[in-house]
Formats: C-alpha cells, sequence, structure tokens
C-alpha cells in the first residue's frame, strides 16, 4: 500500500484527510472528534531503520498493544517506532503489497485505541457496585 492509497482508504473508513504540520511529505492521522494521532506517516531514511538498502522509506506509525509490538518487530516490515513511544508505537513499511491487510488492521487497532473513551451512562453510575454484587434488577418477564 502507497501513501496515497493509505490516504484514500482512510478517508473511506474514517473520513479523516491528512494533515502535513511540518510543511513537507510527513502526514498525521488524525480523529476528527478528538484530534489524537492514530497513525503518522514518516519519510525515513532506509539505513535509520536497518534497512540495506539505500534510499528514502514511507512508514506508517500505529498505536498498538505493546505484546503485539513485541512480536511483530522481528518481522520483516515492522520496525521500532521512528520519533515515537517504542513500547506504545510500531513503524510499518509502506509500498509492500504483502502488509496490506496488516496495516489495514492494525490502522483500525490503532484508531481504537485512541479513540475518545466511553463514558458510563447515568443509569450505570447510579449504583455502580449493584451489578458487581449480583444485586441486577429483576425483569417481570425473566
Amino acid at each position: 500500500m502507497t501513501r496515497q492509497e493509505l490516504f484514500t482508504w482512510i478517508r473511506q473508513q474514517y473520513g479523516t484527510e491528512p494533515e502535513y504540520p511540518w510543511h513537507d511529505w510527513n502526514a498525521v492521522l488524525r480523529h476528527n472528534d478528538n484530534n489524537k494521532w492514530y497513525g503518522v506517516v514518516l519519510e525515513v531514511s532506509a539505513d535509520k531503520l536497518g534497512l540495506p538498502e539505500a534510499g528514502i522509506v514511507d512508514v506508517l506509525n500505529v498505536k498498538s498493544d505493546p505484546l503485539l509490538i513485541g512480536s511483530l518487530r522481528g518481522q520483516d516490515g515492522y520496525f521500532p517506532a521512528y520519533h515515537m513511544n517504542k513500547e506504545k508505537w510500531l513503524s510499518i513499511q509502506l509500498g509492500k503489497p504483502e502488509l496490506d491487510d496488516a496495516i489495514k488492521d492494525l490502522l483500525s487497532l490503532s484508531y481504537e485505541l485512541t479513540a475518545p473513551k466511553k463514558r458510563n451512562s447515568k443509569l450505570s453510575a447510579k449504583n455502580p457496585g449493584d451489578s458487581a454484587n449480583g444485586k441486577e434488577k429483576e425483569t417481570d418477564d425473566g
């Protein structure tokens, strides 16, 4: 998946547009509602990622589960997050078709992890211990 294919996919999936805060090719993918980043597309020198080839590669940084990050970083196309928290973020090389499905899955996870926290409804807040203590209300039809 190229950066343009990625941007087309996020427009369709999340209704967001890439932002260019540094006025270069590096782009931020941000939630519309809370402005949190769920992805960052960066141009990185291949040697900084430990790749044998010369030149620039595009990577996508996503937030992920630390256990998942640990298992993926040893695989081809995955790297410690470039310029991000390496425990909670992961870099994935773009332009490798075999990673396209994984990119979509990891981007979806990142989107969920950075989404606004859901608030409890007022009903559950009135008696928060009732369901934990097995005191759920019985209904007449039960």
